[in-house]
Protein backbone atom coordinates (compact mmCIF):
# COMPACT_ATOMS: atom_id res chain seq x y z
CA UNK A 1 0.00 0.00 0.00
CA UNK A 2 0.97 3.60 -0.76
CA UNK A 3 2.36 5.56 2.62
CA UNK A 4 -1.01 6.74 4.53
CA UNK A 5 -3.88 4.74 2.58
CA UNK A 6 -6.12 4.11 5.26
CA UNK A 7 -9.04 3.21 3.15
CA UNK A 8 -11.59 0.65 4.15
CA UNK A 9 -10.71 -2.61 2.53
CA UNK A 10 -13.48 -5.12 1.99
CA UNK A 11 -11.47 -7.84 -0.07
CA UNK A 12 -7.33 -6.96 -0.23
CA UNK A 13 -4.70 -8.89 -0.35
CA UNK A 14 -1.31 -8.16 1.37
CA UNK A 15 1.06 -5.15 -0.19
CA UNK A 16 3.87 -7.41 -2.38
CA UNK A 17 7.42 -5.11 -2.16
CA UNK A 18 9.12 -5.96 -5.43
CA UNK A 19 12.15 -5.16 -7.31
CA UNK A 20 13.74 -5.65 -10.18
CA UNK A 21 17.79 -7.31 -10.00
CA UNK A 22 20.37 -4.82 -10.68
CA UNK A 23 22.15 -7.54 -12.56
CA UNK A 24 21.26 -9.69 -15.70
CA UNK A 25 19.49 -12.74 -16.10
CA UNK A 26 19.48 -15.76 -13.75
CA UNK A 27 18.71 -15.79 -10.79
CA UNK A 28 17.38 -12.90 -9.13
CA UNK A 29 17.75 -13.33 -5.71
CA UNK A 30 21.51 -13.01 -6.26
CA UNK A 31 22.80 -16.31 -4.36
CA UNK A 32 25.28 -14.93 -1.94
CA UNK A 33 24.70 -11.57 -2.90
CA UNK A 34 23.66 -8.59 -0.62
CA UNK A 35 20.59 -6.77 -0.66
CA UNK A 36 20.36 -4.23 -3.19
CA UNK A 37 20.04 -0.30 -2.00
CA UNK A 38 16.29 0.58 -1.00
CA UNK A 39 17.55 4.05 -3.09
CA UNK A 40 17.54 2.74 -6.51
CA UNK A 41 15.46 3.80 -8.70
CA UNK A 42 15.04 1.23 -10.66
CA UNK A 43 13.71 -0.85 -7.27
CA UNK A 44 11.36 2.03 -6.35
CA UNK A 45 9.92 1.83 -10.04
CA UNK A 46 8.99 -1.73 -9.46
CA UNK A 47 8.08 -1.28 -6.07
CA UNK A 48 5.14 1.46 -7.27
CA UNK A 49 4.34 0.10 -10.16
CA UNK A 50 3.00 -3.93 -8.58
CA UNK A 51 1.93 -1.77 -5.35
CA UNK A 52 -0.27 0.63 -7.43
CA UNK A 53 -1.76 -2.67 -9.17
CA UNK A 54 -3.17 -4.39 -5.41
CA UNK A 55 -4.33 -1.04 -4.51
CA UNK A 56 -6.56 -0.36 -7.78
CA UNK A 57 -7.96 -4.39 -7.37
CA UNK A 58 -8.49 -3.15 -3.79
CA UNK A 59 -10.39 0.05 -4.41
CA UNK A 60 -12.16 -1.80 -7.16
CA UNK A 61 -13.14 -4.56 -4.13
CA UNK A 62 -14.31 -1.75 -1.76
CA UNK A 63 -16.65 -0.16 -4.10
CA UNK A 64 -20.03 0.40 -2.26
CA UNK A 65 -18.63 -1.84 0.39
CA UNK A 66 -21.29 -1.11 2.73
CA UNK A 67 -24.17 -2.18 1.44
CA UNK A 68 -26.19 -5.22 2.41
CA UNK A 69 -26.10 -8.06 0.11
CA UNK A 70 -28.84 -10.92 0.52
CA UNK A 71 -26.40 -13.62 0.73
CA UNK A 72 -26.79 -16.21 3.47
CA UNK A 73 -22.91 -17.14 3.65
CA UNK A 74 -23.42 -20.81 4.14
CA UNK A 75 -19.99 -21.82 3.81
CA UNK A 76 -18.41 -25.14 5.63
CA UNK A 77 -17.24 -24.28 9.39
CA UNK A 78 -13.73 -24.05 9.16
CA UNK A 79 -11.40 -26.49 10.57
CA UNK A 80 -9.62 -25.74 14.33
CA UNK A 81 -6.25 -27.15 13.85
CA UNK A 82 -4.16 -24.77 15.37
CA UNK A 83 -1.32 -25.38 12.51
CA UNK A 84 -1.55 -26.58 9.11
CA UNK A 85 1.18 -27.94 6.55
CA UNK A 86 1.27 -26.01 3.23
CA UNK A 87 -2.29 -27.51 1.12
CA UNK A 88 -4.18 -28.00 3.76
CA UNK A 89 -6.99 -25.78 3.61
CA UNK A 90 -7.72 -24.65 7.53
CA UNK A 91 -8.32 -21.43 9.09
CA UNK A 92 -9.39 -21.16 12.56
CA UNK A 93 -12.48 -20.67 14.57
CA UNK A 94 -14.54 -20.92 17.81
CA UNK A 95 -12.78 -17.75 19.25
CA UNK A 96 -13.53 -17.01 22.83
CA UNK A 97 -16.90 -14.28 23.14
CA UNK A 98 -14.44 -11.70 24.91
CA UNK A 99 -11.67 -9.07 24.31
CA UNK A 100 -8.84 -11.92 23.70
CA UNK A 101 -10.93 -13.92 21.56
CA UNK A 102 -11.18 -11.11 19.59
CA UNK A 103 -7.23 -10.59 19.26
CA UNK A 104 -7.04 -14.18 18.42
CA UNK A 105 -9.53 -14.16 15.72
CA UNK A 106 -8.21 -10.37 14.20
CA UNK A 107 -4.73 -12.77 14.33
CA UNK A 108 -6.13 -15.72 12.39
CA UNK A 109 -8.10 -13.36 9.84
CA UNK A 110 -5.26 -11.20 8.97
CA UNK A 111 -3.08 -14.38 7.88
CA UNK A 112 -5.60 -15.59 5.95
CA UNK A 113 -6.58 -12.33 3.88
CA UNK A 114 -3.18 -11.59 3.07
CA UNK A 115 -2.51 -15.44 1.63
CA UNK A 116 -1.60 -16.51 -1.75
CA UNK A 117 -5.36 -18.36 -1.46
CA UNK A 118 -6.92 -15.20 -1.63
CA UNK A 119 -5.78 -15.08 -5.14
CA UNK A 120 -7.05 -18.41 -6.58
CA UNK A 121 -11.20 -18.16 -7.30
CA UNK A 122 -12.16 -21.64 -5.37
CA UNK A 123 -9.94 -20.68 -1.96
CA UNK A 124 -11.26 -17.16 -1.66
CA UNK A 125 -15.10 -17.94 -2.13
CA UNK A 126 -14.35 -20.32 0.70
CA UNK A 127 -12.22 -17.84 2.86
CA UNK A 128 -14.83 -15.32 2.23
CA UNK A 129 -17.40 -17.50 3.50
CA UNK A 130 -15.43 -18.40 6.54
CA UNK A 131 -14.48 -14.84 7.76
CA UNK A 132 -17.19 -12.36 6.88
CA UNK A 133 -20.43 -11.38 8.29
CA UNK A 134 -23.16 -12.90 6.13
CA UNK A 135 -24.39 -9.69 5.07
CA UNK A 136 -21.70 -8.87 3.29
CA UNK A 137 -20.78 -12.02 1.76
CA UNK A 138 -22.62 -12.22 -1.73
CA UNK A 139 -21.51 -8.85 -2.44
CA UNK A 140 -18.07 -9.01 -1.19
CA UNK A 141 -17.29 -12.31 -3.75
CA UNK A 142 -18.26 -10.68 -6.58
CA UNK A 143 -16.20 -7.83 -5.96
CA UNK A 144 -13.13 -9.87 -5.27
CA UNK A 145 -13.85 -11.70 -8.46
CA UNK A 146 -13.88 -8.31 -10.69
CA UNK A 147 -10.44 -6.88 -8.57
CA UNK A 148 -8.55 -10.36 -9.17
CA UNK A 149 -9.62 -11.06 -12.65
CA UNK A 150 -7.57 -13.13 -15.17
CA UNK A 151 -5.80 -9.61 -16.21
CA UNK A 152 -5.10 -8.32 -12.90
CA UNK A 153 -3.44 -11.87 -12.08
CA UNK A 154 -1.61 -11.83 -15.33
CA UNK A 155 0.21 -8.87 -14.35
CA UNK A 156 1.14 -10.33 -11.53
CA UNK A 157 2.66 -13.23 -13.30
CA UNK A 158 -0.27 -15.62 -12.48
CA UNK A 159 -2.77 -17.64 -14.62
CA UNK A 160 -6.51 -17.50 -14.02
CA UNK A 161 -6.21 -19.53 -10.96
CA UNK A 162 -3.57 -17.42 -9.22
CA UNK A 163 -1.08 -20.21 -10.06
CA UNK A 164 2.18 -19.06 -10.71
CA UNK A 165 3.96 -20.26 -14.23
CA UNK A 166 5.82 -23.71 -14.18
CA UNK A 167 9.35 -24.01 -12.33
CA UNK A 168 7.86 -20.67 -9.91
CA UNK A 169 6.23 -20.94 -6.70
CA UNK A 170 3.89 -17.65 -5.62
CA UNK A 171 4.77 -16.27 -2.12
CA UNK A 172 2.20 -14.78 0.37
CA UNK A 173 3.16 -16.07 3.89
CA UNK A 174 1.76 -13.15 6.74
CA UNK A 175 2.82 -13.50 10.44
CA UNK A 176 1.55 -11.59 13.13
CA UNK A 177 3.81 -9.73 15.22
CA UNK A 178 1.08 -8.63 18.22
CA UNK A 179 -2.27 -7.49 18.75
CA UNK A 180 -4.30 -4.92 20.55
CA UNK A 181 -8.06 -3.59 20.27
CA UNK A 182 -8.98 -0.37 20.15
CA UNK A 183 -12.47 -0.88 20.87
CA UNK A 184 -14.68 -3.77 22.68
CA UNK A 185 -18.49 -4.45 23.29
CA UNK A 186 -20.43 -7.52 23.71
CA UNK A 187 -21.07 -7.69 20.31
CA UNK A 188 -18.12 -6.06 18.41
CA UNK A 189 -14.69 -4.92 18.56
CA UNK A 190 -12.14 -3.48 16.70
CA UNK A 191 -8.67 -5.34 16.73
CA UNK A 192 -5.48 -4.14 14.94
CA UNK A 193 -2.63 -6.39 14.21
CA UNK A 194 0.92 -5.68 13.46
CA UNK A 195 2.30 -8.23 10.58
CA UNK A 196 5.26 -8.92 8.45
CA UNK A 197 5.47 -11.37 5.82
CA UNK A 198 7.30 -12.71 2.76
CA UNK A 199 5.53 -11.84 -0.66
CA UNK A 200 6.69 -12.46 -4.36
CA UNK A 201 7.50 -14.90 -6.94
CA UNK A 202 10.42 -17.80 -6.47
CA UNK A 203 11.69 -18.39 -10.06
CA UNK A 204 14.69 -17.70 -11.81
CA UNK A 205 13.39 -15.60 -14.44
CA UNK A 206 10.53 -13.81 -12.23
CA UNK A 207 10.76 -9.41 -11.96
CA UNK A 208 9.52 -10.68 -8.53
CA UNK A 209 11.45 -11.34 -6.62
CA UNK A 210 10.25 -12.36 -2.66
CA UNK A 211 11.00 -10.00 -0.45
CA UNK A 212 9.75 -9.03 3.42
CA UNK A 213 7.22 -6.13 4.14
CA UNK A 214 5.59 -4.75 7.36
CA UNK A 215 2.12 -3.69 7.91
CA UNK A 216 -1.05 -2.75 10.49
CA UNK A 217 -4.34 -4.59 9.47
CA UNK A 218 -6.93 -3.27 11.06
CA UNK A 219 -10.04 -5.59 11.44
CA UNK A 220 -14.04 -4.89 12.92
CA UNK A 221 -15.62 -7.79 13.75
CA UNK A 222 -19.10 -8.63 14.81
CA UNK A 223 -19.79 -11.65 16.84
CA UNK A 224 -21.99 -13.64 14.70
CA UNK A 225 -23.43 -17.31 14.58
CA UNK A 226 -21.08 -18.08 18.20
CA UNK A 227 -17.73 -16.39 16.18
CA UNK A 228 -16.02 -13.51 15.40
CA UNK A 229 -16.18 -12.38 12.20
CA UNK A 230 -15.43 -9.89 9.73
CA UNK A 231 -17.02 -6.65 9.07
CA UNK A 232 -14.45 -4.72 7.47
CA UNK A 233 -10.79 -4.17 7.42
CA UNK A 234 -8.12 -1.86 6.13
CA UNK A 235 -4.30 -1.76 6.03
CA UNK A 236 -1.75 0.52 6.35
CA UNK A 237 2.23 0.15 5.96
CA UNK A 238 4.47 -0.22 9.42
CA UNK A 239 5.58 0.13 11.51
CA UNK A 240 8.83 -1.08 9.81
CA UNK A 241 12.37 -2.10 11.91
CA UNK A 242 15.32 -1.49 9.76
CA UNK A 243 16.25 -3.78 7.56
CA UNK A 244 19.04 -6.17 8.26
CA UNK A 245 21.84 -6.83 6.10
CA UNK A 246 20.89 -10.20 5.39
CA UNK A 247 22.70 -12.99 3.12
CA UNK A 248 19.91 -13.23 0.30
CA UNK A 249 18.72 -16.69 -0.51
CA UNK A 250 18.37 -18.56 -3.97
CA UNK A 251 14.98 -18.73 -5.43
CA UNK A 252 15.44 -22.41 -4.67
CA UNK A 253 15.53 -22.44 -1.37
CA UNK A 254 12.85 -19.80 -1.17
CA UNK A 255 10.08 -21.85 -3.08
CA UNK A 256 11.41 -25.09 -0.76
CA UNK A 257 11.40 -22.85 2.05
CA UNK A 258 7.49 -22.29 1.29
CA UNK A 259 6.95 -26.06 0.27
CA UNK A 260 8.50 -27.74 3.13
CA UNK A 261 7.78 -25.58 6.08
CA UNK A 262 3.79 -25.23 6.87
CA UNK A 263 1.98 -21.42 7.52
CA UNK A 264 -0.01 -20.84 10.97
CA UNK A 265 -2.70 -19.46 12.38
CA UNK A 266 -1.99 -17.79 15.73
CA UNK A 267 -3.96 -17.54 18.44
CA UNK A 268 -3.47 -14.87 21.18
Amino acid sequence: MSPGNDDDLYGGTGQTRTRLPDGGQGDVYGGAARRPARSSSRSLITVVGVVVLLIAAIAFANRGGDESSSGSGDGKKPGTSPTAPTGTKAVASGFAHDEQGAQSAAANYAVALVSADILKPDRRTEIVRQLFVPDKVAGLEAKFDKAYSAGFLSRLGLDANGNAPAGQTYVSRTVPVGTKTTAHSNGTATAEVWCTGAFGTAGESTKNPVTNDWFTMTLKLRWTDGDWKVESFSQKDGPSPVNGDNKISSADEIAKAVEQYGGFTYAR
